[in-house]
Formats: structure tokens, C-alpha cells, sequence
């Protein structure tokens, strides 16, 4: 029998003022009572919406009620199906915009914590260190294995090259993997990850989480070279003569500025770099030499999920006074309500309906004050976002030593211009055929923020498990 509750089990949480002043994870997840009381929560129904609100269709109806019945394992293995990085995707995912959305149980009540669940699931399977193919253990750690190899197939000594240990590249080199294909991935960075460890807070994202996800795709067999930059140490050409196919899952890591007089005095930020050194550095951590970033008075310009994750670490990195600049109200913010809500509870400010049009120096070059106009809203535009416009005469200056610039970022252009056939649009992104991604060069194909611009983890991942499906066909044919 369905748990009948119309709301969904509270997720523990650290006390807010607590919190503001360390790096760890605000939500501490469920209890294994509280995981079965909320996935009893669901009704099973028949026609599954949920499903088709994930991008990486995982069966979510199954994985829950396993769960509710105590088999965390095949919770996990249900889930593992489909998604590569369920403990990150718990976390991240934007649930209630997607499968949650989609939930029956919200026409009457809260949607079932469908994230919630699959955190608690992926969480205890990393913590027992089951495979996806662990017995039924109703909640107790079954004995840890390695994974199963990968299924025997015609293709398995092929070899694919995937551009990018970000969501999408992992993803695509998960399912490839598990098909039986021999992926390498190439990653600039010194550590794989890619946004998951240098973009998102340990507070929201901890970085011992992604590692054991990425433990058990090494355990597939998925290869990872470190520090190779694509287009620079070494090219795309040059991965179709040693590879069979090439995925570019590069994202979207080139910051958009606002292009406003004095964005280049010293203590303008871009959130790219703010963040980077957050996490990836881990400048919060006097064990490590990354140069702290010393500010009192903070303006993040923005109101995404990036800006709310700028602006929460500014306060753990010790700023007396954080504000988010943002032109429109909270009600059109991008940024995840819980991330709003989370943000307000730990002290940020919201100045809201306000642009900025001036950064102000002094004599040293470094920021001193942000010139800023008040905004008004107007109709939608052909997209259904309200458009703004200037109140004449509304001009003021917030007294700050730091600007974060958090308005988006576009894909950087490095792999492409050192590859002969691809194609980009005005606004850098890799276009794709018709129905496809594969690229206009054959055999080589593209997925997740390189191709849609900046979005979501899930739907960057739903695009790499696509991709290896494509990429499966094209080399079996």
C-alpha cells in the first residue's frame, strides 16, 4: 500500500548559520526509514510520466519501489541501468522541472522525492561498494565485488575517443564501455569531472562523490588521459588515426561578460574562475596554496544556478556581505528554488529589478563600487520571458571590493578550429544532423553544452548515452 502522505519526508539539512562558513554538504540526506518512507510514497501508476520527464528515461517507478521495499541494491541497479553518475545526479539534477514535474502524486500534494531516493540509493551502494548486479539485501551492505566485465560482442575491440570527463563525455564513455567498446577519455583538466568538479560547490557536490563515480566507470574499463587539451597536445585528426569515432563532449566553459565600463579593474571575476578556485582548488582549504580570495562586500551579477553557488561561496570564503544583482525578479530567476531558498537562509541579499552599467575603480585599479540602474518588466518576449527596460534617473552605486560575473558561457572554440568539417553557429555551438549528433565530419560526433549551449548535467548526459547509442550504430553497420 502506497504511503499515503501528501508531502514529502524532510531532508535533513545543516543549520543555516552553520553552514554560511563551511564547504560541507548543506543536505545530508536520508535515513534508510526515511528513503523507504518517501519511495513508498508512490503510486505506481501505470502510465509511468516520470519516466519520460528523465532525460535518461530511468525507470523510476521500479528503483523506487525497490527501495520502498528495502532493497537498496536493486534500487541501485535499476538505476545503473540507465544513469552513469546517480549520486551526482541526485543532487544536481533539477528534478522538479523534469521527472518530478511529471509526478502523479503532485496533483494532489508534493511529487514523490524521486532525487532524493536516487541519492540515497547511489549513496549506499557507494558506501557498501555493490555492483550493479548486487543481490536483493532489504537494506543491509551486500559483500563487496568488483564490477562485471562488460558483455562479449562483435565490436569489442574497437576504440572510441571521448573528448571531455564532463557529464556528457562520462556518460557516453559509461555506455560505450558497457557495449563492450574500448573508450579513452581526453581531458584538459587535471582531474576528470568537468563542471561536476570544477564548477559545482563541495557544499552541494562533494568532490569524494564524483571520484567514486568515476572509480566505477574506471572499473568498466573507460582509460582517462589527463592534462591533453584537443586541438592543442593533440588533435582531432590525429584521434581518427588511432580511433575508431570521436565524441566531443567538451560543454560550455567560456564565460559571456557584460561588456561594461571597468570589467577589467582587478577584482572582477568571472564565476568560471571564481569557482574553479573554489573547488577544483580548493582555495578554501588551508592545505592547499591556491591564493584565497580576500573580499568584504560581494555583487554577483546573475541569478542562475551558477550565481547562487558564486554567491553561497563568497560567504564561506569569508565576505561580510553578499548581494546577487539580478534585472528581473525572483520569480524569473533560472536558478533552482531550493538553491534560492537555501541562498536567502544563509544570509545573500537580493537586489533585484537592477543592472549594472559601471564598475568602479580607484586609483590602484581595483573595484570599488558598482554603478547600477533600476529596472522595470515588460511584456514577453517571443520566448515568454518578460522583457526590461531602464527607469531613467535610478542610477545608484553599491560600495564593493568584489564583482563575480555569472550570466552564462558559451562553448569554447579550441576543438574546432583545429578540425577540419565542423561547423559552428554564432554562438560557437557544433552543429549536428538532422536527428543525429553526429557532426558534419564523419565519425565524429558531439553532445550535451558543446551542442545545446549551457545546461542542465542530466540533459548533457541524456545526450552522451544517446551518442553512444549513434555511435554504437555507425560502427556496427
Amino acid at each position: 500500500m502506497p504511503n499515503v502522505s501528501l508531502t514529502k519526508t524532510p531532508m535533513p539539512e545543516q543549520e543555516p548559520r552553520a553552514r554560511a562558513k563551511n564547504f560541507g554538504e548543506v543536505a545530508l540526506g536520508y535515513s534508510p526509514k526515511q528513503a523507504m518512507a518517501e519511495a513508498g510514497r508512490c503510486l505506481g501508476c501505470k502510465t509511468r510520466p516520470c519516466v519520460g520527464g528523465c532525460p535518461v528515461n530511468v525507470d523510476i517507478p521500479a528503483f523506487l519501489a525497490a527501495a520502498a521495499a528495502g532493497d537498496f541494491a536493486g534500487a541501485y541497479g535499476v538505476i545503473r541501468q540507465t544513469n552513469a553518475l546517480p549520486a551526482v545526479c541526485g543532487r544536481v539534477c533539477p528534478q522538479e522541472s523534469q521527472c518530478e514535474q511529471l509526478c502523479v502524486r503532485g496533483k494532489k500534494g508534493e511529487a514523490v522525492g524521486i532525487g532524493r531516493v536516487e541519492r540515497f540509493a547511489a549513496d549506499w551502494a557507494l558506501e557498501a561498494k555493490c555492483s550493479e548486479k548486487s543481490a536483493p539485501s532489504q537494506g543491509q551492505p551486500s559483500n563487496p565485488r568488483p564490477a562485471e566485465p562488460p558483455q562479449k560482442r562483435a565490436g569489442e575491440a574497437l576504440r572510441v575517443a571521448v573528448i571531455g570527463a564532463g557529464p556528457a563525455g562520462l556518460s557516453c564513455a559509461g555506455e560505450l564501455a558497457r557495449r563492450g567498446y574500448q573508450v579513452t577519455i581526453f581531458e584538459a583538466l587535471h582531474k576528470p569531472g568537468g563542471v561536476l568538479v570544477y564548477g559545482i560547490p563541495e557544499f552541494r557536490l562533494p568532490k569524494r562523490i564524483v571520484a567514486a563515480e568515476i572509480e566505477g566507470l574506471r572499473r568498466q574499463g573507460v582509460a582517462f588521459e589527463l592534462n591533453a587539451v584537443i586541438g592543442k597536445t593533440i588533435t582531432v585528426e590525429e584521434l581518427l588515426g588511432e580511433f575508431s569515432a570521436v565524441f566531443i563532449g567538451s560543454g560550455a566553459g567560456l564565460p559571456n561578460f557584460m561588456n561594461i565600463p571597468g570589467e577589467n579593474y582587478n577584482g572582477v571575476y568571472s564565476a568560471n574562475e571564481y569557482l574553479t578556485r573554489a573547488n577544483l582548488m580548493r582555495a578554501f582549504d588551508p592545505a592547499y596554496d591556491t591564493p584565497t580570495i580576500q573580499s568584504k562586500k560581494v555583487a554577483v551579477v546573475g541569478g542562475g544556478n551558477v550565481a547562487m553557488d558564486a554567491a553561497r561561496c563568497a560567504l564561506r570564503l569569508g565576505a561580510r556581505e553578499v548581494s546577487i544583482v539580478y534585472r528581473r525578479t525572483e520569480a524569473e530567476m533560472p536558478a533552482r528554488r531550493e538553491e534560492i531558498h537555501h541562498a536567502a537562509e544563509e544570509g545573500v541579499r537580493f537586489v533585484l529589478l537592477t543592472a549594472p552599467v559601471r564598475v568602479l575603480g580607484d586609483e590602484n585599479r581595483h573595484v570599488c563600487g558598482l554603478e547600477c540602474v533600476q529596472m522595470q518588466l515588460g511584456e514577453p518576449g517571443a520566448d515568454g520571458r518578460r522583457r526590461v527596460s531602464e527607469l531613467p534617473g535610478t542610477n545608484f552605486v553599491m560600495e564593493l571590493d568584489t564583482v563575480i560575473v555569472a550570466i552564462g558561457n558559451k562553448p569554447n572554440t579550441l576543438v574546432e578550429e583545429g578540425t577540419a568539417g565542423l561547423e559552428t553557429n554564432r554562438h560557437n555551438c557544433l552543429l549536428v544532423r538532422e536527428n543525429s549528433l553526429q557532426t558534419m565530419r564523419d565519425g565524429v560526433f558531439a553532445g550535451g553544452d558543446i551542442v545545446t549551449g549551457a545546461a542542465t548535467v542530466i540533459l548533457a548526459m541524456g545526450a552522451g548515452r544517446q551518442a553512444a547509442a549513434e555511435i554504437d550504430d555507425y560502427l556496427q553497420k
